[in-house]
């Protein structure tokens, strides 16, 4: 037996309840949109007060080597261990994105503690480090990663010299 509430087809909007039905539904978007634009400005800003004033803890450091010896089970040479803003840079990234000489001077907080880390304790072992921009938000650098690579050095050989 038919359902009556599926038989019987709902009555046409007007015009005008049409776009007032529209209006509201863009609204309501406007709304959670704004909503989310909020938290994530909430994260960004927290994850920067974190950056700028706190240290590279123990957790960090394990996780920064779980990650290179995860890249190493997988037979990789280099694997990314962090990544932040670029605006957490005093340049806002410029020189990591111009690859200029001296783009460590432009480090802040746990950036720069990770890049005198590896100084101290990574090059020694002759593990290499660069810094790229890996994201361009409208063209601009966006976030920057920190990258730690074990590749073998590249020989160069000579004939007759």
């Amino acid at each position: 037996m038919p359902d009556s509430d599926t038989d019987t087809p709902s009555p046409a909007l007007s015009a005008e309840a049409l776009r007032k039905k529209m209006a509201e539904d863009r609204a309501a978007e406007i709304s959670q949109r704004s909503v989310a634009d909020e938290a994530e400005f909430a994260r960004q800003k927290a994850f920067a007060e974190d950056f700028l004033n706190n240290h590279i803890g123990p957790d960090e450091r394990m996780h920064i080597r779980g990650l290179i010896e995860n890249a190493a089970r997988n037979r990789e040479y280099e694997t990314m261990v962090y990544s932040f803003p670029s605006n957490l840079c005093t340049d806002g990234g410029r020189a990591i994105n111009n690859a200029l000489p001296h783009w460590p001077e432009t480090l802040q907080g746990k950036a720069r503690e990770i890049y005198d880390l590896f100084e101290e304790v990574g090059k020694p072992l002759g593990y290499r480090f660069r810094a790229l921009v890996v994201t361009f938000p409208g063209g601009i650098p966006g976030d920057i990663g920190f990258f730690v690579s074990w590749k073998p050095p590249i020989e160069t050989h000579r004939k007759g010299g």
